[in-house]
């Protein structure tokens, strides 16, 4: 009976407190992460940082790898007058000239994508510190980031955008 009692009580509590919660309104708002990603300033900076910074390496690259083709078609045309210790010669430096430029490649874009996650991180604080800034100035309630659907009405990314856009110290 003691288990019953406390289960009834407990249900009439709760009952209580959902009367009260659904008299009171709820302020939602939503954020679409994409489009902070894609039109605030910062993230554009950190594109352009990021172009700045691997432009050179990925030029070298290309480079190289132009090169490598050059020979392989040279080799290619070439080879069925070349002796065979020479055309055997060339065809083992040209593998090797290939996998080295494999590693060189697989290394830029090991540390592209470290650099790329390392400023979408930084974006990303930046953009969750603007929404909770925006979420205690507007009180609102709670605020999603990425729905299947959001009523337009609920959306403040453009604060968010706008909230990123303003220079740090003001």
């Amino acid at each position: 009976m003691n288990t019953f009692l406390r289960r009834a009580v407990a249900v009439v509590l709760c009952s209580f407190s959902l009367a009260s919660v659904s008299a009171q309104e709820v302020k939602i708002g939503f954020v679409s992460t994409d489009r902070v990603l894609k039109e605030a300033a910062v993230a554009k900076a950190a594109q352009t940082k990021l172009e700045q910074e691997f432009s050179k390496r990925e030029k070298d690259l290309t480079d190289l790898g132009a090169s490598i083709k050059t020979l392989a078609d040279k080799l290619e045309r070439e080879a069925p007058t070349l002796p065979e210790a020479q055309r055997a010669s060339r065809q083992k430096q040209l593998v090797e000239q290939d996998r080295d430029f494999q590693r060189k490649r697989r290394e830029f874009q090991e540390d592209l994508n470290a650099r790329k996650n390392e400023e979408l991180q930084q974006v990303i604080q930046r953009a969750n510190k603007a929404i909770k800034d925006i979420a205690v100035a507007e009180q609102y309630d709670i605020i999603f980031q990425d729905a299947v659907y959001v009523n337009p009405k609920h959306d403040v990314t453009d604060k968010v955008i706008k909230a990123l856009n303003v220079p740090a110290g003001k």
